[in-house]
């Protein structure tokens, strides 16, 4: 009985000790190093002040989550910085496609459930690839309806996307050997050197999840993990449907133009 009692009096103690850790783990917070290292969250988990949307985002449970067709959600509070890390956590229902864009134009951490959606079958165009430019290394993806952690770092002119903790891709865009994927983006209407834009989550009528989004501006001094990897082989058949859609995405752009000087 003394030994019982015993523990039950340093039961107390005990959470006290484990609480802060496990509380530094819920989403929405920020944890000790993140508040040392200045990263700022954007998302409270309470509600979207803060943010610019047309009534067609909402929050549930701490999660943000789209409730129909209305555009993008904008955080309006700031710019993104020119140098920065970006971190979130997302999830896609079956078959769903969303993005995370961090700089102006078509500039986009791809959000997929890769299984099941077509963009899926290209790695330029799958989960955490730089849209249309730049395939991850490899398929990090979790199974639909489970949670991801994103992470994007940007410094000079390295771009990395990060995906459950696996870098996936980090390249030099001034790098000739990375030429023809800057030309790709270029040709879709992006362009890596391109700055100042205001972060926003995509609206793709397709149900997607968002939750502990936070950033920081990186220091001058910021040492950035170069380690190399090289982005997924592309099958020729699948390099032949993009070359397609592409000759679409500017024949679309050129009709707009001449629809547009005509008005």
């Amino acid at each position: 009985m003394t030994a019982l009692r015993h523990a039950l009096m340093l039961l107390p103690l005990l959470c006290a000790v484990i609480s802060p850790a496990l509380k530094a783990g819920e989403p929405n917070q920020l944890s000790a190093d993140e508040k040392e290292q200045g990263f700022v969250l954007l998302f409270d988990g309470e509600d979207l002040e803060g943010w610019k949307h047309a009534g067609n985002w909402t929050v549930e449970d701490g999660i943000i989550t789209r409730v129909g067709r209305g555009g993008s959600l904008v955080y309006t509070r700031g710019k993104v910085p020119d140098d920065f890390e970006l971190r979130f956590e997302w999830k896609v229902g079956e078959g769903s496609n969303s993005g995370v864009y961090y700089r102006p134009g078509q500039y986009e951490y791809q959000i997929l459930d890769n299984k099941r959606h077509a963009d899926g079958k290209n790695p330029r165009t799958s989960a955490a690839a730089l849209y249309f430019c730049m395939a991850p290394s490899h398929d990090a993806t979790r199974p639909a309806g489970e949670w991801n952690t994103g992470r994007i770092v940007c410094k000079g002119t390295v771009i990395q996307h990060w995906l459950n903790g696996e870098k996936v891709i980090d390249f030099d865009y001034t790098d000739p050997k990375w030429a023809f994927n800057v030309d790709l983006l270029k040709k879709r209407g992006g362009d890596l050197a391109a700055r100042g834009a205001r972060l926003s989550l995509q609206d793709h009528g397709d149900p997607v999840w968002y939750r502990s989004i936070r950033w920081r501006e990186l220091p001058d001094d910021a040492e950035l993990d170069r380690s190399p990897i090289e982005p997924a082989q592309i099958p020729a058949d699948v390099l032949e449907a993009e070359r397609l859609k592409l000759e679409r995405i500017i024949e679309n752009r050129r009709r707009a133009a001449e629809r547009k000087k005509a008005d």
